[in-house]
């Protein structure tokens, strides 16, 4: 009942964080399926928006600018490759990493966007963001090219933020592949804007009061063999 309650909680708080409602869901107890301390947890979400509103990627042009936002951590994404990660290198999860003990950094909550986002969208610079990506699975090698025309590509420079902790420490002690952390992980970077050069400083300072780290990743170009180069 207490792990229960604490679900339901959590996704009470997210609700709110989002600007959702929790208009529904139901229990099923199949005990010859789940062992004692086990449980499943599914759920979907519906949203609307008028057609003039969409952005969906028609308006990118190549020069624009792609703005990064911090993650809080690997948000919801990779945890298989995580869990054999912290069983292969044995480190407790009361280890030290960088000022707090693993187990918290791996678990941090995912940051939500919902509410900054669109209050950048409503802003006086919100015609100005011309695609959005919410770096889910599929890393930053997959999500962002999908709001992206045919015949142009991205070009991302991996220089211009250092990988956190976290995933610094998943990298090294599972001897993952570069081009794997970008498949699998946000690597610090939970959403991205695509933008018109003349509006990222104006949005740049509306994340920063906001509270939300960022910075310039890359670019759009034309495309080229490879449309996603990261480098």
């Amino acid at each position: 009942m207490d792990t229960a309650t604490a679900v339901v909680g959590g996704i009470a708080n997210g609700c709110t964080e989002a600007g959702c409602a929790l208009i529904g869901g139901e229990t099923a107890e199949m005990p010859d399926m789940y062992g004692p301390g086990e449980y499943d947890l599914a759920g979907f979400a519906v949203g609307g928006v008028e057609k003039a509103e969409l952005r969906d990627g028609s308006g990118v042009h190549e020069g624009d600018l792609l703005i990064g936002i911090d993650s809080s951590g690997p948000h919801s994404n990779g945890y298989s490759l995580i869990r054999r990660v912290l069983e292969r290198s044995g480190s407790p999860l009361d280890m030290d990493l960088d000022g707090r003990p693993l187990g918290d950094a791996l678990m941090t909550p995912t940051r939500l966007y919902v509410k900054p986002i669109l209050s950048l969208l409503g802003g006086e610079h919100g015609a100005a963001i011309h695609g959005m990506s919410h770096i889910t699975g599929g890393g930053l090698s997959e999500n962002i090219i999908r709001v992206v025309p045919d015949g142009l590509g991205i070009d991302i420079d991996a220089g211009s933020w250092t990988l956190p902790p976290v995933f610094d420490w998943l990298q090294r002690e599972g001897s993952v592949a570069r081009e794997e952390m970008w498949r699998t992980f946000n690597c610090g970077i939970g959403f991205v804007l695509i933008v018109e050069p003349t509006a990222v400083s104006a949005l740049a300072a509306a994340l920063n009061a906001l509270e939300l780290g960022n910075r310039v990743i890359g670019s759009v170009i034309k495309a080229t063999r490879e449309r996603v180069r990261i480098g």
